[in-house]
């Protein structure tokens, strides 16, 4: 009886006083929207940069179709030899087809060494695109906050992240200006490579 008392006066307790309810409130959201496609197609930073990235997209593909080429016509001159050493018999077909497999193997590791290449340039391209884009989320961030400030907004979303809005919450130009004031230009370069890390010594069992 005494416990049901206890825990109903409690929460009568609680009905009752002003402060519950009030702690519930939250600060109403005020919202801007940036539109962040335009911002990484039109700052003047992402323009120089996509300039850049796009000529080693091109210089990549001039090197693919150089070493692609040569590759291609052995490859169609291996399937040619091939069906005549087919057409040989006896040692004549033996010492062709020997002659083909040296060939074939010198063909696969041409092939293999200009995979390897092509990958470690695509690899490049890359990093230098992860670097710029890095570049720029470094100062696009705080900037977005720093507009958020001066409108007195709690929330910022991305347009692509919006169904409908009023152009009046749009503060993409606001964060444009001050990027290409902040940003000029970027280092169209790889990511810096992690610092190397050392083994710690080998330690003696105990008693030796």
């Amino acid at each position: 009886m005494n416990r049901f008392f206890f825990g109903a006066a409690i929460a009568a307790l609680a009905v009752g006083t002003p402060g519950a309810a009030t702690a519930q409130r939250v600060a109403p959201a005020v919202i801007v929207v940036v539109d962040t496609d335009r911002i990484y197609r039109e700052c003047t930073a992402c323009r120089a940069a996509q300039t850049q990235l796009q000529s080693q997209v091109s210089a990549l593909q001039a090197r693919a179709a150089l070493l692609g080429q040569p590759i291609q016509t052995e490859l169609q001159s291996l399937q040619a030899a091939a069906a005549a050493a087919r057409a040989q018999s006896g040692a004549a077909r033996t010492t062709a087809e020997a002659a083909l497999q040296t060939r074939a193997q010198a063909l696969q590791t041409r092939q293999d060494s200009a995979n390897q290449e092509l990958q470690r340039s695509e690899q490049t391209l890359q990093s230098t695109r992860a670097n710029v884009l890095r570049q720029i989320n470094e100062r696009l961030n705080p900037i977005v906050s720093q507009v958020m400030t001066a409108r007195n907004a709690n929330i910022a979303l991305d347009t692509n992240a919006t169904l409908a809005r009023s152009s009046a919450l749009d503060v993409t130009n606001d964060v444009l200006a001050a990027l290409n004031q902040q940003l000029p230009s970027v280092s169209v370069v790889p990511l810096p490579a992690p610092p190397a890390t050392t083994p710690p010594p080998a330690t003696r069992p105990p008693g030796r």
